[in-house]
């Protein structure tokens, strides 16, 4: 039985806006090193903004935390973007196990690179994204899986990165500061070292020129935020297997 003082409860704002989302973020990061369950009350909440959601679907998905007693707009904010908030909600019914299908990635441009030999260490990934929410997310996310993982904080740090280290798959944004998301899949490309290391594109862009511009620049796939923690680790080890 778990011990009550193991035990976290947080009751959400009305409102999750930006800095309401940071300030989530920063409490579940301390209980997830903790080790500590999280109860969260979400029967209030009347507004949710993409970030909150990003952090929630995150948290979720490591098992630590529940939510309970949603509100209606908190499940419709995750519906409306065709998402489950989770069978962490008390109040809503376990899901249907997913069969077995496509590649869980809204754009596979179907060039998964050959492996040369599996790894018994755990992947390395490296995620390149100038917000330090979505790369806190991120690790989150991809820590709690047994990923090891790299940040970096725009395309040309990213690609300083990969200059003195070697990862198996690469997580970026589009839209950054320095370097944007396109030339870094480029330069990779270009580099021998790289032309055939997994590139995932992480955005909320959906045009479909952006994509292909991605996908001939030699991007593996694509996939928009808020992304799904499990879509994700499962694109990450179809790709990098």
């Amino acid at each position: 039985m778990q011990n009550q003082a193991d035990i976290v409860r947080l009751k959400l704002p009305a409102v999750l806006d930006l800095a309401a989302a940071e300030k989530f973020l920063d409490t579940m990061c301390r209980q997830v090193s903790a080790q500590a369950q999280m109860h969260i009350d979400a029967s209030e909440v009347e507004t949710l903004t993409l970030p909150c959601i990003q952090i929630i679907l995150a948290a979720m998905q490591g098992g630590q935390v529940s939510i309970q007693n949603p509100s209606s707009a908190f499940v419709s904010a995750f519906e409306d973007l065709g998402l489950d908030c989770g069978a962490q909600c008390t109040s809503a019914p376990e899901p249907e196990q997913p069969s077995a299908g496509p590649l869980p990635i809204e754009d596979d441009f179907g060039q998964p690179p050959e492996q040369a030999e599996q790894r018994d260490m755990a992947k390395r990934i490296l995620t390149i994204d100038d917000s330090k929410t979505i790369r806190d997310m991120l690790m989150l996310t991809l820590a709690d899986a047994g990923f090891d993982v790299l940040q970096a904080v725009d395309g040309q740090d990213g690609l300083n990165v990969l200059d003195r280290e070697q990862v198996d798959v690469v997580i970026t944004d589009i839209n950054m500061p320095k370097m944007d998301g396109y030339e870094v899949i480029r330069q990779m490309r270009s580099n021998s070292a790289h032309k055939s290391t997994p590139i995932l594109v992480l955005t909320t862009e959906s045009e479909t020129d952006k994509k292909n511009l991605a996908r001939d620049a030699g991007a593996t796939g694509w996939m928009v935020k808020p992304f799904d923690p499990d879509r994700l680790i499962a694109t990450i080890n179809k790709v990098a297997p």
